[in-house]
């Protein structure tokens, strides 16, 4: 076991050593940590990551939790409010629409998936990682705004999709046991305190901090280790009254960033922290999950991979930027780049704990499809797509060092970029 952590830990500083030189490769962090699972895991055996369940229960519970913290609390109103129209209708319309398609299409073609295990599968796979994407998202050709559009909605969707997640397992769960309707009913109820929670801790604790910073009684050194507490005290605490810890997370991390009035290396401490475990869940991911998946692909969880990254994620695009002002080129680029990743995996990871083996079986195959396609087809399209959009578009790239604007959403694992107010990237 130490000579496994060992190297899992060698792995992580050496990326750390050559992550910038990886990017003229359009190699992104996930793909990487995917594709040395793969290898030093299942292809070699040098890599022995045969966990316990509750380790990896809890290496994903704590990875979503500071992802969704961290995604909300980084948002900026002020800086959203240009585009709110664009993100209205990509998250009001556009992701309800994803989910509804998603959930449709796996009852229909996925053997053994109907009612609350389709709606599980159309949910998890609806959220997007801007991660995949990374040298699109820096790329300073792409206009600003699009990337801007792109980042926001990949930052949010995971956190908005997490309560139907929870409500269709629970279903599924109650339909295995033959539990009847009640467990889904306290399942709404656990997000309802979760939601009400998280709002509370959020506004009280950003306003705590606040107060104390403009006081001088808390030190800004120590103001990041306190906000990973706090991100990880909304699940626990959350947890320990009867009300659901993701949501509650979520929740607390956009009252939180409504409040606190902190500078933003204040989430610095969560993001680096979530970094960490992303990575780690991408390198499971290769190692583990992929290889026990690929004894149960189906064709029809291959199709359906593929309409995951096609029609269902590009049609509600199109049909809720309709009328939006935008061209049908510009519609086209944001449907494609909604790549599947980080959530859709620890979903998946939080289905082996909750369903039965016969249960995980029907719904994981197409999750580590999707993903593993998502991972490969984005990479691989990534700077090629962003230079011949923005060519087309006739942005050029910017001159000098402009202002940094907005944090890449979902790109923690990929080395901490930021999102320019012009384009160009940055390594905090």
């Amino acid at each position: 076991m130490d000579s496994t952590l060992s190297l899992v830990l060698l792995l992580v500083f050496l990326w750390c050593l050559c992550s910038r030189r990886m990017e003229r490769y359009e190699l992104t962090a996930p793909a990487a940590f995917v594709l040395l699972g793969l290898l030093l895991g299942e292809g070699t055996g040098v890599l022995d990551l045969a966990l316990p369940h509750e380790t990896v229960k809890a290496l994903a519970e704590i990875t979503l939790v500071w992802v969704l913290f961290t995604d909300a609390a980084r948002l900026s109103f002020r800086a959203l409010r240009p585009e709110l129209g664009l993100y209205v209708r990509l998250l009001g319309i556009g992701l309800p629409l994803c989910v509804g398609l998603g959930a449709l299409l796996a009852a229909v073609l996925l053997p053994g998936v109907s009612g609350w295990s389709a709606l599980y599968v159309g949910a998890a796979l609806a959220p997007t990682d801007a991660a995949l994407g990374a040298t699109m998202m820096v790329n300073p050709v792409v206009p600003a705004k699009i990337r801007r559009v792109i980042n926001v909605e990949s930052g949010l969707n995971d956190g908005i999709v997490t309560p139907l997640v929870v409500l269709a397992l629970a279903g599924v769960s109650a339909a295995e046991h033959q539990a009847g309707p009640d467990a889904a009913g306290h399942a709404l109820v656990e997000l309802a305190i979760g939601t009400a929670y998280g709002a509370v801790l959020g506004l009280a604790a950003g306003w705590l901090l606040r107060t104390t910073l403009r006081n001088g009684w808390a030190a800004e050194d120590f103001a990041g280790a306190g906000v990973l507490a706090l991100s990880l005290l909304s699940y626990t605490s959350s947890l320990a009254i009867g009300g659901n810890g993701f949501v509650a997370a979520f929740v607390a991390g956009l009252a939180f960033g409504t409040t606190h009035g902190a500078p933003p290396r204040v989430l610095l401490y969560v993001e680096q922290s979530g970094a960490l475990l992303s990575v780690l869940v991408w390198l499971v991911f290769g190692a583990v999950l992929l290889p026990d998946v690929f004894a149960h692909v189906t064709w029809q969880a291959v199709v359906y991979a593929v309409l995951s990254l096609t029609v269902i994620r590009m049609v509600p695009v199109a049909l809720c930027l309709a009328g939006s002002g935008l061209d049908a080129r510009t519609v086209g680029f944001i449907g494609w780049f909604g790549p599947r990743g980080l959530a859709s995996i620890i979903f998946g990871l939080l289905a082996v704990e909750e369903l039965t083996p016969e249960g995980a079986r029907q719904v994981l195959p197409v999750i580590a499809c999707t993903v593993l396609l998502s991972v490969l087809a984005h990479g691989l399209t990534s700077a090629p797509l962003a230079n011949r959009y923005g060519a087309k578009a006739g942005v050029p790239a910017p001159a000098g060092t402009p202002p940094q604007d907005l944090p890449v959403r979902g790109m923690a694992a990929g080395g901490f970029r930021h999102l320019r107010r012009g384009g160009g990237p940055s390594v905090s």
